[in-house]
């Protein structure tokens, strides 16, 4: 495992608190059923860990209109239904069961009891150690290209040299297109801000009354997490974000942060003074479909990618390895051909995801008197 520095590397998308792991899909039952397979492994990685990595809270998904066939949040739910899951409807829950959400702002939504949230941090750590003690070898080094010999990958460069191998595996997140210049059309790197406040009280922000959470996500795009023992509260953005090189993503603009403090005003007004007490650019990989990409490279043999995790990735983590060892070992595909190698076609975002606002007709010319 070669890396610039010890994982978790705090620039990498894996690190930080939190990350919701979810079923919720909307029609898209690939990712439904590939979420279900992994909440199997992260139930076996809680008991392997003799510690919670995983969260079962719930997630509780809201929206400020009617659920409507179609919509992200109405079709996740029959979905679910469909696959013999019970999720509550909110508006079958006393208003008690909720009570840090205003009213005024939720119309509709639902719960569904399976899904929750992982220690992203830890889970990396984790997965280390394990690594680490079936033989696994941690080398701290920049990588800085491939070592080719003609059409075969035959190992690393490195500022020190570089070192050989018979397979490479670059999963290398939002620095995935700098190392793969010739994927720079089908991934991209996005920056996406992350905000913390600061609750005074913890225990209304807590399970059972506050689980994972999402606001409007596939329109407005805000999702979050329950508080943490420091009061810590995280509020995340799943949206567009905006293009930026991983090594030069800026900080979260003054705009965003007045963004979220009208979000809390309208939605959960007891926080709408909390203090920020922490804030982050988290990088995506966005592929062009929203799809992972994991597979051999069909140019460069030896290569395999592991990458475009499109901010929906790292629930998948206990899938993923067997996934990408079946690219590397050149075994029989499990995802149907959704993650395989593929040219760039057009754009797309998984269901949940609130896509980027169509541009705006150009102002009607005045006529001349």
């Amino acid at each position: 495992v070669v890396d610039r520095s010890p994982p978790p590397h705090p620039d990498a998308s894996s690190t930080d608190v939190s990350k919701v792991v979810r079923m919720d899909y909307g029609s898209d039952v690939f990712y439904h059923e590939l979420a279900e397979r992994a909440l199997e492994g992260w139930r076996r990685w809680n008991h392997d860990a003799r510690r919670p990595l995983y969260h079962e809270t719930g997630f509780l998904l809201l929206t400020s209109e009617p659920m409507r066939p179609g919509g992200f949040e109405f079709e996740s739910f029959r979905t679910l239904q469909a696959r013999g899951y019970a999720p509550v409807r909110f508006s079958e829950w006393p208003r008690r069961r909720f009570p840090a959400w205003s009213p005024e702002a939720v119309a509709d939504g639902y719960f569904n009891p399976v899904a929750g949230w992982a220690e992203s941090s830890a889970t990396v750590t984790f997965l280390l150690n394990a690594a680490r003690r079936r033989g696994a070898r941690m080398v701290e080094e920049r990588v800085t290209g491939l070592r080719l010999e003609g059409h075969r990958v035959r190992g690393v460069l490195t500022p020190s040299g570089g070192l050989d191998a018979d397979a490479v595996v670059v999963a290398a997140g939002a620095w995935t297109p700098a190392l793969l210049p010739e994927l720079a059309d089908r991934l991209r790197p996005v920056a996406q801000p992350v905000v913390h406040v600061r609750v005074a009280d913890v225990r209304p922000f807590t399970p059972p009354h506050f689980p994972v959470w999402a606001a409007d996500i596939s329109t407005r795009a805000w999702y979050g997490f329950p508080a943490l023992e420091d009061g810590a509260l995280k509020i995340g953005h799943h949206g567009p974000g905006h293009p930026a090189p991983p090594d030069e993503r800026g900080t979260v603009a003054p705009a965003h942060l007045e963004a979220v403090r009208a979000f809390l005003r309208t939605w959960l007004p007891s926080l709408a003074e909390s203090p920020v007490v922490h804030t982050r650019v988290c990088m995506y990989c966005d592929a062009f479909d929203g799809d992972l990409l994991l597979d051999r490279a069909p140019h460069l043999e030896g290569l395999v990618v592991a990458s475009g995790g499109s901010g929906h990735g790292f629930k998948f983590a206990p899938v993923l390895g067997e996934m990408i060892a079946d690219a590397v070992e050149g075994r029989p595909r499990t995802d149907g051909g959704r993650f395989a190698w593929r040219a760039a076609g057009a754009t797309r975002v998984e269901e949940a995801r609130a896509a980027p606002a169509p541009p705006s007709p150009p102002p009607p010319e005045e006529s001349t008197p």
